[in-house]
């Protein structure tokens, strides 16, 4: 007999020894639990048989008293649970009356199998529901917690809609693994994507430290990882797929929003990557959600934060948020799951659905609904004299619509020199994230800058931000970015929203199932969704509009050529870009203004 199947038997073995009795009889026969304190009974690298037979290896804590209790699973491909920081988190929970479970995704870590990201997470993740349900020391129920992949772990596992899964809290979501994850508006999220590629190759990580100078202008795109020396095949997957096709179907929670039939908590930030993903399973659960039940509690929470920022960092670039943004992740998933998993009547689940940090006044709204159904959404049209070149230029913003025969602005787009990426909703890796000024981007040439007066009252400007732009270009395919900025009395310029748009799906800017290149000359219609931003624009500030067509290396580069392949392009040409703002092609900035 094999040795791996000799393996698995001892480990079956082991498996019913331990939850085929009771838990009190277990710790008394002294078999791979063991008392931590007065409060936990723990158990490591318990490996537990998917359906095809793969085990994954899984911590359990649980009350030393014995008897039954709901359970808090956790799915992670980070980390192994062996953290100090891992070990006090179990004996919390235990301490608390919970079961806690903390699970390696397979292929990382100690778990059997191969590591190939998301689409395991699905079978795997109901299965383990599953088992959970079944052991002596289940009441049946299982709550699950955790961010960015721990989240994935989660909406993918609720796909199945396991009758033990009651409650979830997925914070910083990625949701549509095409558009807010890997393509948004058809570019790819190159710094976030790569960065996190470069450190999760193998069973452990094994990320070296690549000089991202070089990496980032790396050409062509298909062979990048290897230049990180993580030559993942699913790196080459992502940059294979650049449409929306079969591959990133397979993968999307936004398309199947009828399937879910739980509970969430969905937390996030205005500078996260995946803050799109927070806020659509947030509405899509509201109006989509299997059941009344499911649809009734859902719960949004966004701060003023990043992705791998913490909630005790508040300043980024002079940019003080205060204490007052601080929020204590564990408390408020000890109130979720007392109510859901407990029936404990705490009041939490009566308390408003959406809670929202406003920046620049620095504090937390309660709100209704997402987007706010006093929103006024108005549009602030671009209007210049033809140079709107730089913030030296003659660009205005305001709610005047523009005259019939505004000149147009004009700007060079040249891949070698792309506008450089400063902040904004990023991962982590070759650049952070987060609020940085833009003043010394603005001096570019080919940035168009559109800019209000001082204001003379407050502009709270909340919910979702779109661009409508019109131009022209000599290129077959390039692209287009907008960004929203906050511009300070002292000259400070942050970044608030940004967004882009590749020419190439000008025409199904919310499918991108195809292409449609672009024909040289012509004037187009680019619909580029910014995501969202809540911030009070102060008394004194300017509202400000940032056009260009590179955001690098947030975004790949368009190298403009209209090549089908764009993952196997090395050839650069430049772009001439028109934008116009007329009567007939009204380009403006659509704020979700909020009425004080």
């Amino acid at each position: 007999m094999e040795a791996r199947t000799i393996g698995r038997l001892l480990v079956v073995g082991m498996l019913s020894l331990l939850y085929g009795a009771p838990l009190g009889a277990q710790s008394q026969a002294g078999v791979g639990l063991f008392r931590a304190g007065d409060d936990a009974l723990v158990s490591h690298n318990i490996m537990v048989p998917m359906r095809d037979g793969t085990l994954l290896s899984t911590d359990i804590y649980v009350p030393a008293g014995g008897g039954q209790y709901p359970a808090i699973l956790i799915r992670d491909p980070y980390g192994n649970g062996s953290s100090a920081e891992a070990w006090e988190e179990g004996l919390r929970w235990a301490k608390r009356g919970y079961a806690y479970v903390h699970q390696n995704v397979r292929g990382r870590f100690d778990s059997e199998g191969s590591w190939y990201p998301y689409i395991n997470e699905a079978n795997d993740g109901h299965d383990t529901q599953n088992w959970v349900s079944e052991q002596p020391w289940s009441d049946g129920q299982v709550g699950t917690y955790g961010k960015s992949y721990l989240a994935t772990t989660q909406w993918k596992g609720a796909e199945f809609r396991s009758p033990s899964l009651k409650a979830m809290s997925p914070r910083m979501t990625p949701f549509n693994y095409y558009f807010d994850t890997a393509y948004p508006g058809g570019a790819l999220a190159l710094g976030s994507r790569i960065g996190w590629a470069s450190g999760m190759g193998g069973r452990t990580g094994q990320a070296g430290n690549p000089n991202w100078d070089q990496v980032l202008m790396h050409l062509p795109l298909l062979t990048m990882g290897a230049a990180t020396s993580q030559d993942n095949p699913w790196w080459r997957d992502f940059v294979n797929h650049p449409v929306y096709d079969a591959y990133w179907q397979v993968l999307d929670s936004e398309a199947r929003l009828p399937d879910f039939d739980v509970p969430s908590y969905n937390m996030g930030g205005w500078y996260d990557v995946f803050l799109a993903g927070t806020l659509v399973s947030y509405t899509g659960m509201v109006n989509k959600g299997r059941s009344e039940h499911a649809r009734n509690n859902q719960k949004l929470l966004i701060g003023p934060w990043s992705h791998a920022g913490s909630t005790s960092v508040f300043e980024y670039a002079g940019i003080d948020f205060g204490p007052q943004a601080d929020v204590d992740y564990d408390s408020l998933h000890v109130k979720w799951f007392d109510a859901l998993l407990k029936g404990e009547d705490n009041g939490f689940l009566e308390e408003s659905p959406v809670t929202l940090f406003i920046m620049g006044e620095n504090k937390w709204h309660h709100e209704n609904e997402w987007p706010l159904a006093r929103t006024q959404y108005t549009n602030y049209y671009f209007h210049s004299g033809g140079d709107a070149n730089s913030s030296s230029g003659d660009g205005v913003l305001s709610t005047q619509e523009p005259g019939r025969s505004e000149p147009v602005d004009e700007y060079v787009y040249d891949p070698r020199d792309p506008v450089p990426t400063n902040g904004g909703n990023l991962m982590f890796g070759p650049t952070p994230p987060g609020p940085f000024d833009h003043a010394e981007i603005e001096t570019r040439d080919d940035v168009l800058v559109y800019s209000t007066p001082p204001l003379t009252q407050d502009v709270q400007v909340t919910g979702p931000v779109t661009v409508t732009l019109y131009a022209a270009t000599s290129a077959r395919d390039t692209d287009f970015t907008a960004k929203l900025v906050d511009v300070h009395p002292d000259g400070k310029v942050i970044n608030l929203a940004d967004g882009i748009l590749r020419g190439r799906y000008h025409d199904n800017p919310r499918s991108f199932t195809k292409v449609d290149f672009l024909t040289p000359g012509t004037v187009y219609q680019f619909d580029i969704d910014l995501w969202a931003t809540g911030n009070l624009f102060l008394e004194g500030h300017q509202i400000r509009v940032e056009i260009s067509s590179s955001n690098f290396p947030k975004y790949d580069r368009n190298l403009n050529t209209g090549n089908p392949q764009p993952q196997l392009e090395t050839e650069i040409i430049t772009a001439n870009q028109t934008i116009y703002h007329n009567a007939e092609y009204p380009s403006h900035i659509t704020l979700p203004v909020i009425p004080r």
